[in-house]
């Protein structure tokens, strides 16, 4: 059976600091990212839900110009029975016939004019449609132009720190392997509780590096020892002295 090699404190720590160094990297190349990504997104969101909208007020438009042209051949039908009627009215031999007949001269005067009412109706509604499409048009064209801009931004980020970022996320992987299940835990659990992901700081001037209490003479003694993994008893976090931590270069 394999043997595993037990690590001395000394090498626990220089991994974890390793191991912070490279996170810390990767931290700034996402800071310098800033929203980026997330603005990219939620503005590509925007843009298709808007398409969506245009998409929907041209489907109405063209229903309501495909309403119009069917209210016009209304209107020309009436005309055309009217002229029937009118013609028809020459010929009537009684006042019954006559009668009937002007009715229905009335009732395709009414359809004539209750059509030319919708077309009307029609009209004032898809000049609404129109403005309404216009200013969607106008929206689009704005978002797809910061949308492009903000593309540029993060693809000359992308561009100047890509390399890096794949080397880091690569060695990442080997200095956690480095590193025993229990403190990786516990170096995970620490560096997300914090927003500038810091789970293993120096001591600096007499005080912790990550949350500048002061620590005493006699725990700083301990943490130059290199004995026992030691926390600040303020914030929580691994604490290693100055000279260690200025060791490890990545």
């Amino acid at each position: 059976m394999a043997t595993v090699k037990d690590f001395s404190v000394e090498e626990k720590l220089l991994a974890l600091i390793k191991l912070q160094k490279i996170d810390s990297k990767l931290d700034q190349i996402q800071i310098l990212k800033g929203e980026l990504p997330m603005e990219v997104s939620d503005l590509e969101d925007e843009i298709q839900g808007l398409n969506s909208r245009k998409t929907r007020i041209e489907e109405e438009i063209n229903g309501i110009a495909e309403y119009i042209e069917g209210r016009k051949a209304a209107i020309v039908e009436a005309e055309e029975l009217i002229k029937k009627y009118e013609k028809q009215s020459e010929a009537v031999k009684n006042s019954r016939e006559f009668e009937a007949i002007n009715k229905e001269i009335e009732m395709q005067q009414l359809e004539a004019k209750l059509a030319e009412k919708h077309i009307r109706d029609a009209n004032e509604e898809m000049a609404e449609k129109v403005r309404n499409l216009d200013n969607a048009k106008k929206t689009i064209a704005t978002k797809e132009g910061v949308l492009n801009h903000k593309k540029g931004e993060l693809e000359k980020i992308i561009a100047e720190t890509d390399k890096e970022e794949t080397e880091y996320r690569k060695n990442i992987e080997a200095a956690r392997g480095a590193i025993e299940e229990r403190l990786l835990y516990s170096y995970d659990r620490i560096r997300s509780s914090y927003r500038n992901g810091l789970a293993v700081v120096p001591i600096e001037r007499d005080a912790c590096g990550g949350c500048y209490n002061s620590i005493p003479p006699q725990r700083q003694s301990e943490i130059k020892q290199r004995k026992k993994v030691l926390v600040c008893e303020n914030c929580g976090r691994i604490l290693v002295d100055e000279d260690l931590n200025n060791t490890v270069e990545i």
